[in-house]
């Protein structure tokens, strides 16, 4: 019985940013219904997998939900998802506006049948500029909010997007933020409310948060940029034999730092270490020169060292190394679950801790259309609604072979 005990969600929506936030809400104990087309969410196909249709992100990225599979293009599903409304808290969905409103799925039809519904959308940009019709992926929005020319200015003049899809989960946790500030003032007013999280506008709060720099000002004072993460040299530290990843920040970092490998007079004799506007003002010599110190000792040396003198540091990981962290195999952060359909996988633990309402996730990421039947029946359908409408959707295109229909 996790913090949000009670809420329902009916999650329209796909791929990843979408999934990502309703996720986030099951987990926290929401009884989250995810309504797929016929064909399904498109990430049931990335990545190797034991049945075709549960592949790795979908798994990762849908726990916590039940599953329903409605063609939204046919009247009589599209009149079902409106009486699941009527029970639901929120609405959420990942596509552009116009196209719920094709699907007749627009707030104003939808808070018809509920007028207490959050109903939220996520897509790539605000409704009242003139990109509000364009289409939106993840890449796109790394570019238009600077990502890739962050990278260029400490590659060599090489552009290069993130390698993760950072924008989709990003916009994703702004949504599960704002989608609760939403049901607490409902709660408050009484009145349901239509919540847009456009990506573009998300992403560049995100990025130039860090990088407005003097643009800030008007007149602007310099050409934006923080000065200390676009350094060339601050990335991973090559040690004798691999990296680590030590963050020497504040004064009292840089006095022990230096004390621990034999130097304690720098920080007095040396102006560009003095103190913190100082290495801001030279950041690019002292990184640069921290680089060389690193190459005198192997990482299981330097984590000794910078571990005893209070310094930051943690180890580079692979994808198979984070697996065996020590604090995240102490914690039971990666745990080994039995999925009904696909044997034994590993999932990750809910990272927030609550005291008396903690998260624990029941349910693991759904086959196609599993709980359609008990979903319907918890909205009133009788026996034979349900079959008149499994019927009325038999499908136009070949439906994967691990769906689950009503």
């Amino acid at each position: 019985m996790g913090p949000l005990s009670g809420l329902r969600i009916i999650d329209m929506s796909s791929v990843l940013m979408g999934p990502y936030a309703t996720q986030m809400l099951g987990d926290f104990g929401a009884d989250v219904v995810k309504v797929e087309a016929p064909e399904g969410d498109l990430v049931r196909q990335i990545g190797p997998g034991r049945h075709a249709s549960m592949g790795p992100l979908f798994l990762n990225a849908n726990r916590s939900k039940r599953s329903i599979t409605l063609d939204l293009k046919r009247p009589e599903c599209r009149d079902a998802l409106l009486r699941l409304c009527e029970g639901a808290d929120i609405l959420v969905y990942n596509v552009r506006p116009k196209a719920m409103a094709r699907l007749g799925l627009s707030y104003e039809e939808v808070a018809k049948a509920n007028p207490r519904i959050i109903y939220a959308g996520m897509f790539g940009y605000s409704q009242s500029g003139p990109y509000a019709d364009r289409p939106a992926y993840d890449d796109l929005i790394q570019g238009a909010s600077t990502l890739p020319y962050l990278f260029s200015r400490v590659n060599e003049g090489k552009p290069r997007y993130v390698p993760t899809a950072v924008a989709d989960r990003v916009v994703g946790l702004v949504a599960a933020s704002a989608i609760l500030a939403s049901v607490v003032e409902r709660n408050s007013s009484g009145q349901g409310q239509r919540l847009d999280v456009p990506m573009f506008e998300t992403m560049v709060s995100f990025v130039m948060g860090d990088h407005m720099g003097g643009l800030t000002f008007d007149p602007p004072l310099d050409n934006g940029g923080y000065v200390r993460q676009l350094s060339v040299d601050r990335r991973p530290y090559q040690t004798k034999d691999g990296h680590i990843c030590a963050l020497i920040y504040n004064d009292g970092h840089w006095r022990r730092f230096f004390a621990a490998i034999g130097r304690p007079d720098v920080p007095q004799t040396d102006p560009r270490y003095r103190d913190f506007t100082s290495r801001m003002a030279h950041i690019d010599e002292v990184y640069g020169e921290l680089a060389e110190v690193f190459l005198t000792r192997t990482t299981a040396e330097w984590m000794e060292l910078l571990g005893a003198a209070d310094v930051p540091a943690m180890p580079m990981y692979d994808f198979q190394g984070v697996l065996t962290d020590p604090h995240l195999v102490a914690t039971n952060f990666f745990q080994m679950v039995e999925h009904p359909s696909e044997g034994t996988i590993r999932q990750m633990d809910v990272s927030a801790q609550w005291s008396r309402t903690p998260a624990v996730p029941d349910r693991l990421a759904p086959r196609q259309g599993e709980h359609a039947a008990e979903i319907l029946r918890e909205a009133g359908f009788s026996e034979a609604e349900i079959a008149a409408l499994n019927a009325a959707q038999q499908p136009d295109v070949a439906v994967p072979p691990a769906a689950v229909r009503v």
